[in-house]
């Protein structure tokens, strides 16, 4: 049997871009030492999942004690990461283990990409219509 799919808005993200600026964010709750609440953009082509620094503290990680270093590309090229695993929760689903490059930096969102995000979810967007559905993954 089929998990339903969740169904979500696209969220404008520059009110001044009007519908342009429209991205499939998904809300969250994550759970490292701490709990914390986030809106992350779903986005097939990152490589990996990136959490901004802020939030890496304040879930209660410290910088100094996560020492597997990760390399980020593209415009995050430049910026140190470490790798940290939460536990995620997306509305009703059950958690899922979500492997994140913790950013030494704020200037992004939560990105949800290829390594883990799209590993435990099936993802279908409908753009034109500015919604996109979420589903975990069926089977092993």
């Amino acid at each position: 049997m089929s998990t339903p799919a969740e169904k979500f808005p696209y969220v404008p993200r520059d009110p001044a871009l009007g519908q342009a600026s429209l991205s499939p964010m998904l809300p969250l709750t994550l759970v490292g030492r701490q709990n914390g609440t986030a809106s992350g953009l779903v986005d097939s082509g990152a490589a990996i999942n990136v959490l901004p620094f802020s939030l890496g503290v304040q879930l209660g990680f410290d910088w100094d004690q996560e020492t597997n270093a990760v390399a980020l590309s593209g415009n995050l090229a430049a910026v140190e990461a470490r790798v940290i695993v939460l536990s995620g929760v997306v509305r009703n689903f059950a958690p899922v283990r979500l492997a994140f490059a913790w950013a030494k930096a704020d200037t992004m969102s939560v990105i949800l990409g290829q390594v883990n995000f799209f590993m435990e979810f099936d993802v279908c967007f409908f753009r034109s219509q500015s919604f996109f559905e979420v589903r975990r993954k069926q089977g092993p």
